[in-house]
């Protein structure tokens, strides 16, 4: 944190790693503060992300609202896929310390830890607060196929047709106590980005959210979206490992569409970040 900052605006990053690193410096320049929080894999964290505590979160809140750089009505959380989800949770768990939230390639739910091929097998809550279950949509582990591809957006696309358990796992984003901004790929072929940002936008809706919100979808992109805006490196696939097998899946996208996106969004973002 810059020192000379003083009562500004704050982001917390969820996930930490590269993309928070990135953001956190992205936001200095601008003379805000960025805080990238990693919630696994480090030590002292859990190994995987499957009944994470919003404790943890809910401190490091605390922290950085009696720090004299940051105002404490000016915190947002920000995230990216399930990191999105999770900033979602955060949010409408904590409305009276978070003022907005910013979602690349979100979820309208919580899902399960079984989504994730090297999770535990048991079935057991994401996240979770006071020793209590955020509600979820149940999940079996993704399948292999005798094909070395896997089309990982239908498994979502499947696990969002469980029309009532959805309605119960849905993320009451209504009680989000601030602005609201998703971004997704039209052509997400990870998970159904841009259908679960209509979910939320429609939620909202129905509730009569009286803060501003703003659902950005953007044709020829893709799950890559979330990236880093100034890397323009090709790959349009990656491999996932199920069973001890290795499938190829898609992002979506083409290379011009998620590089426009990801610039567009950056100008975006830093719009709403200058009017929390």
């Amino acid at each position: 944190m810059n020192k000379n900052t003083k009562s500004k605006a704050a982001v917390i990053l969820i996930g930490g790693g590269q993309w928070g690193d990135y953001w956190a410096q992205q936001f200095a320049k601008k003379e805000m503060v960025g805080l990238s929080i990693p919630y696994t894999g480090k030590e002292g964290l859990p190994r995987l992300p499957e009944e994470i505590e919003l404790e943890y979160f809910e401190n490091a809140i605390n922290w950085l609202r009696e720090r004299p750089e940051v105002d404490p009505n000016k915190i947002v959380v920000m995230g990216a896929s399930r990191n999105a989800e999770l900033a979602l949770v955060i949010a409408s768990t904590f409305p009276e310390y978070i003022s907005g939230v910013v979602a690349y390639a979100p979820s309208s739910v919580s899902w399960s830890n079984t989504v994730l091929p090297y999770n535990s097998n048991q079935m057991k809550a994401s996240w979770k607060y006071k020793g209590v279950d955020i509600p979820y949509v149940p999940m079996n582990k993704i399948m292999g196929n005798e094909t070395n591809k896997i089309k990982m957006v239908d498994y979502w696309t499947n696990g969002l047709a469980k029309i009532e358990i959805v309605q119960q796992a849905a993320i009451k984003v209504e009680k989000i106590n601030g602005p609201i901004l998703l971004f997704s790929g039209n052509d997400d072929k990870v998970w159904p980005s841009s259908i679960m940002a209509d979910m939320i936008e429609k939620r909202l809706e129905v509730n009569n959210f009286e803060h501003s919100f703003q659902n950005i979808k953007y044709d020829n992109a893709g799950h890559l979206i979330s990236g880093n805006p100034d890397d323009n490196s090709s790959y349009r696939t990656a491999i996932i490992n199920i069973n001890r097998k290795d499938y190829e899946y898609e992002f979506g996208g083409n290379d011009d569409g998620d590089i426009k996106a990801k610039q567009d969004a950056k100008l975006k973002l830093m719009e709403f970040m200058e009017k929390i």
